[in-house]
């Protein structure tokens, strides 16, 4: 795995979810008439990587934080590769290269704060413009890896594979861009709808302890069960992530998706536990449009006001985007 010379690209959104650059006078919003021309400059996947990686982090972290996140899951999904290799055989070879979306996500340790965060994570993406920014960055890396409806399996020639991984409020982020995605048709790469759907050009979406109510995926996300979106939604949860027990509990009134897992959905919803590194994950464990992960026994750590929320950088978490990324194939 290429980790020394597999750098993370970051794009960073504003308060408004508009993609910003940086200049001589400081970060500045990219035009709208040359979103497509930056991404092209600062996102060009390399030729030797088979899966591309799209991370959107959670509350209260720091670009710094965010940044050393991702690069911390790289690492940790290169060792597990290298120890257990022979669990993921279609991976040979197994060569990431990610992109960090880093939002603005800090805030005083409080309801309050947790309520403010919340608010614009939601009001980016529904009022704001961060689905869309997400989702032509999503298309843009969609056709960079090739014809997106090419059978029998959608990767392109160089055999290029589309993970979205989120953790926290980034959760939301990449649901409402891969959302609005459904509803406009242009937006990941292809030209017209196939007669029998859409064809999906996301492998895998693997949201770690997401903040949002149980139900998010029937009451605010219905869309998702008809995204260009072909592998599984999978969600993690624990019982020690007070974020999204304690402070979700109180901040709207039900306890949250990474708290207690996935409540209803518009397709039925898998329940597995998170497995140790050494045991695989049978293809029919994942194949579901929605899997609940209990990582109870996994994500424990954590003794401040948020639990266990950021407890999600384990190895059995890149076990299992290793899983996923394999059953891709």
């Amino acid at each position: 795995m290429r980790t020394a010379d597999a750098p993370v690209r970051t794009i960073d959104l504003g308060p408004d979810g508009w993609l910003l650059e940086d200049t001589a006078r400081g970060p500045r919003p990219v035009p709208a008439d040359r979103l497509a021309d930056h991404f092209a400059e600062e996102l060009s996947p390399p030729a030797w990587a088979t899966d591309l990686l799209v991370y959107v982090h959670g509350w209260q972290t720091s670009p710094d934080a965010a940044l050393v996140a991702v690069r911390r899951l790289l690492a940790l999904a290169a060792a597990q590769y290298e120890r257990h290799r022979s669990a993921y055989r279609r991976l040979r070879p197994w060569h990431p290269w990610a992109v960090l979306v880093r939002w603005p996500s800090r805030s005083l340790p409080s309801l309050g704060g947790y309520r403010r965060i919340r608010d614009r994570a939601h009001s980016m993406s529904t009022q704001g413009h961060a689905a869309r920014v997400i989702g032509r960055l999503l298309g843009y890396l969609d056709v960079q890896r090739g014809d997106p409806a090419a059978p029998p399996v959608l990767v392109n020639r160089d055999g290029q594979y589309l993970h979205l991984v989120g953790h926290s409020f980034g959760c939301r982020f990449l649901c409402e861009a891969v959302q609005w995605a459904a509803d406009e048709p242009l937006t990941l790469g292809w030209s017209t709808p196939e007669p029998a759907g859409r064809p999906f050009t996301v492998d895998s979406m693997l949201l770690l302890q997401m903040a949002a109510p149980r139900d998010t995926f029937a009451a605010g996300f219905p869309a998702l069960a008809e995204a260009p979106l072909r592998g599984p939604v999978v969600a993690t949860y624990s019982r020690y992530d007070r974020a999204t027990g304690f402070w979700h509990l109180r901040a709207e009134k039900r306890a949250g998706v990474g708290h207690a897992g996935i409540g209803t959905a518009p397709a039925p919803v898998s329940a597995i536990r998170m497995l140790p590194p050494a045991e695989p994950y049978p293809l029919a464990a994942l194949d579901h449009r929605f899997v609940s992960v209990d990582a109870s026994d996994v994500f424990v750590r954590g003794n401040g006001p948020a639990g266990a929320h950021s407890d999600h950088l384990r190895p059995e978490t890149a076990h299992l985007l290793l899983s996923l990324a394999a059953h891709a194939r």
